[in-house]
């Protein structure tokens, strides 16, 4: 018994040693872009499925086929969730073809026949992937919404799809929304925002044009009030004659020299 003991405390150890050497040395590789082995997927998606079950197992289900509550749940479907979970007519997005584990078409399984599972994955989503906990700001009518919703999408045609989330409210649960858009306005949205940043650009062109169209006016008013070169008239000067650096005194009694602004010298009567 006592050897029994000391050889799975030995493995045990062991175990954990290596488990801990792994961890340590980056062994296991996170990347979204390479999936799990087999027997990590394995217990990963059991114990997922396990605990959903477990924890919703008793909730109470209200009647979900209200036409206002299918409607609502709709507008809220096509503004949170077709990026990931695809709607009719949407064979897949960047952002459902680049997360792992990827996330289900919703368009094709809807609740899977368990419409209290569904509910409790909206409301606290799922640690280590890509599914948020959305009870965090929608309270749970509007959360059966969008199961009444789900119950309902698998049924739908494109046409049908497009029609009952444009009847919809769109994108509301009450408070706490926060501005969202659905995949098919992405691309528009996107081209919006450069047609917005052309249109931004070429008015600061025209606006720096305006300006230095001020400075230029400014600059020939200036030209234009100067004196010319060929300007010979003689100025009544003050008697101080500022001279170079340097340069010795000037008596008061010697001609003055003044240098203009354009280069120009010419030298003053006493």
């Amino acid at each position: 018994m006592k050897r029994t003991l000391k050889t799975l405390t030995a493995a045990g150890v062991v175990t954990a040693i290596t488990g801990a050497g792994v961890v340590y040395f980056g062994v296991i590789n996170v990347g979204a872009d390479e999936p799990h082995s087999d027997p990590v997927y394995a217990l990963l998606s059991t114990a997922r499925d396990r605990s959903i079950e477990v924890r919703s197992r008793d909730i109470k289900v209200p009647d979900l086929s209200e036409e206002a509550l299918i409607r609502a749940g709709a507008g809220n479907y096509n503004s949170m969730c077709i990026g990931c979970h695809l709607a009719p007519g949407i064979a897949g997005t960047e952002l459902s073809n680049s997360l792992y584990p990827a996330p289900p078409n919703l368009s094709k399984l809807g609740v899977d026949g368990n419409p209290a599972a569904a509910f409790w994955i909206i409301k606290h989503g799922i640690k280590s992937t890509g599914m948020p906990a959305w009870g965090k700001s929608m309270a749970d009518p509007y959360i059966w919404g969008m199961v009444a919703f789900l119950q309902q999408l698998p049924s739908l045609d494109a046409e049908q799809y497009k029609a009952l989330a444009t009847s919809s409210g769109g994108h509301q649960h009450g408070g706490g929304e926060s501005k969202m858009h659905n995949h098919e306005g992405q691309h528009e949205g996107q081209k919006g925002a450069v047609a917005e940043h052309h249109d931004a650009g070429a008015a600061q062109e025209i606006a720096e044009g305006d300006h230095h169209g001020e400075r230029n006016s400014a600059h020939a008013h200036e030209a234009a009030a100067a004196p010319s070169q060929d300007e010979s008239t003689e100025h009544a000067h003050p008697q101080v004659v500022e001279a170079s650096h340097g340069a010795p005194a000037t008596p008061a009694t010697q001609p003055k020299t003044h240098t203009h602004a354009d280069g120009k010298e010419h030298t003053h009567a006493k």
